[in-house]
């Protein structure tokens, strides 16, 4: 019997009201405050179009301006356990800093969402960038960028022993013996490392999925470094076909240097797509979003994404020579390079590129959309999508309801899930434990 057919890994990356800079001033967007229920219906949406994953970004500090949607947000573990009771199937993933937690609480947050979604739960990776965070963790400033990722390192590290701590079989429940768990199968870690001393072990039992999924958001080397070393699932910024194929082929070889089979390293770029039943509605769609920003929210997220203060620029000048070279995250980095290459202005800048985060943009209908996704996954470019829905929830519908299908039609989408975990999804194996 032939292997069966590569399928695309899609996530849904939600972000309050939409991940357009504007959508939140939208009329139909949903409210981009404390709305539980927008998740909820995100989440199940997301379901019935069987992604594999719903994802949510996490930040630790309010971000000063008061125009963007996702300056008020819940603490992901407490969202996604909510959401566990209310989803079967959709993998749950969220984000939590190695800068500033300890990797006993992130190991039992997410091994315990393991276990209340019956196996669904990912961890995104991330080192924080924004030196705001630093100053509500008793800082004067965040860690230098090498610290920051070898702190990750071990971080990662710590949190993988402790799932491994109790074997599986570990939980008897001998009621006739009065054994509870089992003596043997439980271990202490002792860790001692350069930053964290922990002794273990975990005081949960194995988790349904050996581990939860590991995520990471990173296109720098140190980034793509740990990204080879431990992702099973990596987000990425991509804007063109050539780029992407090159940071795909890179972290499959980087993957495979590190002893890890290729297969089991997803990458997935993510996209913000504009659907319409034709083309000029998909561009009607857009360009209404665009006509919503104000220019202080142009450059106040221009500002923070470049952490340099260009609130008193003046919009229609030459985006102004940064040095590449002091930038901080690879977002950065890649928009000034196109800024430089395309000759565009500041408002030019925010518009077509800091709107979408960084993301490339897909406009067009479904068979448009299907198209470029098709080309991509087909060229060695990725895995499958981190889909970005410019606004919420009419993006998200749009998808499901457009482009799923005919990405099923053509046979690159499943039609009904086949597992019941996040990994079951992935086509990723079940982790042997350390002893085992």
């Amino acid at each position: 019997m032939g292997e069966s057919k590569r399928e695309m890994k899609l996530g849904m990356f939600f972000a309050p009201g939409g991940h357009h800079l504007a959508a939140w001033r939208h009329p139909d967007a949903y409210p981009a405050g404390f709305s539980f229920d927008s998740y909820l219906k995100a989440a199940r949406a997301a379901e019935r179009g069987c992604f594999d994953m719903l994802f949510v970004a996490d930040v630790f500090s309010l971000t000063p301006s008061g125009n963007r949607a996702d300056s008020f947000r819940f603490e992901p573990i407490t969202l996604l356990s909510a959401l566990a009771a209310a989803t079967n199937k959709i993998g749950l993933v969220g984000t939590a800093t190695t800068s500033f937690n300890e990797p006993y609480n992130v190991a039992r947050k997410f091994a315990s969402l393991d276990h209340i979604s019956g196996g669904r739960a990912g961890w995104n990776i991330v080192t924080s960038s924004s030196s705001i965070e630093a100053l509500n963790f008793g800082l004067d400033a965040h860690f230098g960028h090498a610290e920051r990722y070898a702190r990750a390192r071990e971080f990662v590290d710590v949190v993988r022993k402790l799932w491994d701590s109790c074997e599986d079989g570990a939980l008897v429940i001998d009621k006739a013996s009065g054994a509870f768990f089992d003596k043997a199968r439980v271990h202490t870690i002792d860790h001692k490392g350069t930053y964290y001393k922990v002794r273990g072990p975990l005081s949960l039992p194995r988790c349904p999925q050996g581990n939860p999924v590991l995520v990471q958001a990173g296109s720098s080397e140190d980034g793509m470094s740990l990204a080879a070393s431990v992702g099973e699932v990596i987000f990425t910024i991509q804007r063109t076909l050539e780029g992407a194929k090159a940071f795909y082929a890179g972290i499959k070889a980087k993957a495979d240097a590190s002893g890890r089979d290729p297969r089991h390293a997803h990458v997935m770029p993510g996209v913000l797509p504009y659907v319409g039943r034709t083309r000029q509605e998909a561009q009607d769609k857009h360009d209404q979003l665009l006509a919503l920003i104000h220019p202080e929210a142009g450059l106040s997220n221009l500002s923070k994404m470049m952490d340099v203060d260009l609130m008193s620029a003046d919009v229609e000048k030459p985006f102004p020579a940064l040095d590449i070279a002091k930038l901080t995250q690879s977002r950065a980095v890649g928009i000034v390079e196109d800024a430089r290459k395309q000759g565009l202005n500041i408002r030019q800048v925010y518009e077509s590129l800091v709107v979408s985060k960084g993301h490339r943009q897909l406009i067009g209908t479904a068979s448009d959309i299907a198209d470029s996704l098709q080309a991509w996954f087909e060229g060695g470019a990725c895995d499958g999508f981190n889909v970005m829905p410019p606004m919420m929830p009419n993006g998200l519908d749009d998808f499901v309801e457009l482009v799923i299908p005919e990405l099923q039609r053509r046979g690159l989408f499943r039609t009904a899930y086949r597992g019941s975990t996040l990994r079951d999804h992935l086509d990723l194996p079940r982790p042997a434990g350390m002893r085992d």
